[in-house]
């Protein structure tokens, strides 16, 4: 009777293997390939999760010693053509984790308790979700919405999908090389859209270093991609220059066989993995970008008043496709009837923000032409600066100077005074004018100890400025920028590198950067001849300075008759005018008078002294 029943039962099984489609555990044999062993002792390990009554009858079977978990000895006096590999490491059983294995101490592996592994149940199931265990590593990318290329990406994109269709045995490692992290992904999405796979991303820094770590991560993975159609992202941008470690468990990971996998990188890896394929992925081109202003823009019900923003949008900021549909989605929520012009703009600087306020410090420019007195050569430098960066789009691309330079294409300036002469003023006045964010470089932040940190860090400095539009403002600059050295050791060496590396970057740069000195002789020689302006800022004269300690003055600043001309004669710069009227207004302040001359004095007289300049008492009668 038990002979008829266990024929009747394998004549149904193979019956239901005849299906369309087959049903899960036929597909999993297939994809693993599974020996019909294989395949019967996983199916018997399933059974007793899925039906409790049957571990009770499992515990009675001879050598079971009342334990109701299956064993390979168990397996072994069930099932026809029996095979003793099938307990091979390199089997699937064991290599792809389809079971679990509880030995303890000396139990032979025979006698080992069996158990199905939870994510292999629920797929007999017909329950097919990622693994736990990855979910809590890898970040879905939504594949639904439809990916966002440019002309130039979509060739990239094409030329990928016709080397992949050209394999033949494994899948190659992509590197997807560039800057634009942003770009690399949505090239991926691309791919995935095209094959039908989801993809999942994958952090640097998630990866496990540990081996055993490292090994279980692969393994799960590799089940992973023969249960459902998915690809890998690895976002591993800060790959070079790694610790040892972190860049020895990477380089591990990516030689594994681990299926269609894309890796974001800046550079090509040093040493190539196997049958790697290697393509370049940059941002849109400034003139796809303002066709794409133009489209997202002439959707929009105020299209008439918004599409001739798409040049300077252009000109300013350097963004991928989604992000400018996202920018023209947040101004939209700001003013849904009638999109404004400035809320495009707004937008487009919340959108880069971010990225900029983690390397430096945010400035909120508050002055204008009004506040600022200068000579008249150096008025006209700093206006001329701000049109030259308002009209680059123009100049650049309309005008073809873009087609003949490959760099260049940036503004540089310096400007050179002493202490409190309206350097940084000057720089809040042309970010004010232009509508940029300003930030200033803490180099306590960017200068690091380390060998190729320094560099690291102004790498993704000058990335995120040029992506955002934003003007970098080099405080201090000759500590940065300082003459490179004769090389005694290696910390010249090194040092020397880094002024190399900015100058090459400066070179590069597309934005606007303003370097500001006191000491402009200490700056390496090769700074100044690839700057394009250099703006002179002198002590100021009496004219200057009475126009100065006018300006100090706010409107609402209660005050009694007082003599400018007199403290104009006093050779103070605007920060030092700026102090003296500050700390008088709190003297005031603190009396409960108005702002008196000779509250004003007695600040001077502090601030002389501060400076230790000279102190004539019959000055201050």
């Amino acid at each position: 009777l038990a002979d008829a029943a266990l024929a009747d039962a394998a004549e149904q099984r193979e019956a239901a293997a005849a299906f369309a489609p087959p049903p899960a555990l036929v597909q999993l044999a297939g994809r693993f390939g599974l020996s019909a062993f294989e395949r019967d002792t996983l199916l018997l390990c399933a059974a007793v999760e899925l039906d409790p009554e049957l571990g009770a009858l499992i515990a009675r079977c001879p050598g079971q010693g009342g334990r109701s978990a299956p064993s390979f000895a168990l397996a072994l006096d069930l099932f026809a053509d029996t095979s003793w590999e099938a307990l091979a490491p390199h089997r699937p059983l064991r290599q792809a984790r389809l079971l679990e294995i509880n030995q303890p101490g000396a139990t032979p592996l025979t006698a080992a308790s069996l158990r199905a592994d939870e994510r292999i149940v629920h797929y007999l199931k017909g329950l097919n979700v990622l693994d736990e265990r990855l979910d809590q590593l890898l970040a879905p990318v939504d594949t639904a919405d439809p990916p966002r290329l440019a002309p130039s990406q979509q060739a990239v994109a094409e030329a990928l999908l016709l080397q992949l269709a050209l394999t033949q045995a494994r899948l190659p490692l992509v590197q997807l090389l560039g800057i634009d992290a942003g770009s690399k992904l949505e090239l991926a999405r691309e791919m995935c859209a095209e094959l039908h796979c989801d993809l999942y991303r994958l952090a640097f820094d998630a990866l496990p270093t540990h081996q055993a770590e490292a090994d279980a991560l692969v393994r799960l993975w590799q089940r992973e991609r023969l249960l459902l159609p998915i690809a890998l992202y690895l976002d591993a941008e800060e790959a070079q220059g790694a610790p040892h470690e972190a860049a020895a468990a990477f380089q591990a990971f990516v030689a594994r066989d681990i299926g269609l996998a894309f890796v974001g990188l800046r550079e090509p890896l040093a040493r190539t993995v196997g049958e790697a394929l290697s393509f370049e992925v940059a941002k849109p081109t400034a003139q796809e970008q303002h066709q794409a202003w133009l489209e997202a823009l002439g959707a929009s019900p105020s299209a008439d008043s918004t599409t001739g923003a798409a040049p300077l949008l252009a000109g300013h900021f350097d963004l991928g496709l989604r992000e400018i549909h996202q920018a023209v989605a947040r101004a939209a929520a700001t003013h849904p009837r009638q999109l404004q012009p400035d809320d495009l703009w707004q937008a487009c600087r919340q959108l880069t923000q971010p990225r900029l306020d983690q390397l430096a410090q945010r400035l909120d420019p508050k002055a204008t032409w009004d506040d600022l007195v200068l000579a008249d050569e150096a008025s006209a430098l700093l206006r001329q600066i701000a049109q030259q960066v308002r009209h680059r789009y123009r100049v650049f691309e309309d005008w073809g100077y873009a087609k003949r330079m490959n760099r260049g294409m940036g503004i540089s300036a310096l400007f050179a005074g002493e202490s409190g002469t309206g350097k940084t003023m000057a720089a809040e006045v042309i970010a004010n004018e232009l509508r940029l964010s300003l930030y200033r470089i803490d180099l306590s932040a960017v200068v690091s100890k380390y060998i190729g940190e320094t560099e690291k860090n102004l790498r993704r400095l000058f990335d995120a400025a040029e992506q955002g539009g934003a003007i970098l403002f080099f405080d201090e600059a000759d500590a940065l920028f300082g003459k490179r050295s004769e090389v005694k050791d290696s910390h010249d060496r090194y040092a020397n590198i880094e002024i190399n590396y900015l100058l090459q970057r400066m070179e590069a740069f597309s934005g606007l950067a303003i370097l500001a000195t006191n000491m402009k002789p200490a700056l390496d020689t090769a700074f100044l001849r690839r700057l394009r302006f250099v703006v002179n800022f002198r002590y100021p004269g009496p004219a200057e300075r009475l126009q100065m300690w006018r300006q100090a003055m706010p409107p609402d600043l209660p005050r009694e008759a007082l003599d400018l001309e007199r403290l104009a004669r006093f050779n103070l710069s605007g920060g030092n005018i700026h102090s003296v009227v500050l700390n008088a207004a709190f003297m005031a302040a603190a009396r409960g008078t108005p702002l008196t001359q000779p509250l004003l004095m007695n600040a001077l007289r502090s601030e002389l002294r501060k400076l230790e300049k000279p102190v004539n008492e019959a000055e201050f009668r």
